[in-house]
């Protein structure tokens, strides 16, 4: 299951929070603040979609993220390497590091990490 674009982007906001009311949310936007009415549409649909759950407190609403950022972005990136790429992560690789402008500096992190992560699996 996918989130909308405007769903992300308030998917974002909880994650940072942890838990948040409505007002939280809201004041977690930049000016131009979306609508109350369109957050708590999209709540909805996130909640349907077993994203987001909430605890009720009187005529309130604490909302949490029920998916963790990591676990979504994940699933997002392995399906776009899946569905793009012919499940090959070294042509994702080689497409991200041809394609995306990245400075000799940030070459040398990528190495870096990658050169840890073999050393993880060689143990």
């Amino acid at each position: 299951m996918q989130l909308s674009n405007s769903e992300e982007q308030l998917m974002e906001h909880l994650w940072k929070l942890g838990k948040a009311f409505m007002k939280d949310l809201l004041e977690a936007y930049p000016e131009p603040k979306p609508a109350t009415t369109t957050v708590a549409t999209l709540l909805k649909r996130m909640i349907d979609k077993k994203f987001v759950a909430y605890n009720e407190f009187g005529n309130s609403r604490e909302y949490y993220p029920l998916v963790e950022k990591t676990v979504y972005f994940s699933k997002h990136v392995n399906g776009l390497i899946s569905n793009f790429f012919n499940n090959s992560a070294s042509q994702f690789a080689s497409f991200f590091t041809t394609e995306t402008n990245l400075s000799t500096s940030e070459l040398e992190e990528l190495r870096k990490i990658i050169d840890s992560q073999i050393q993880k699996k060689k143990k």
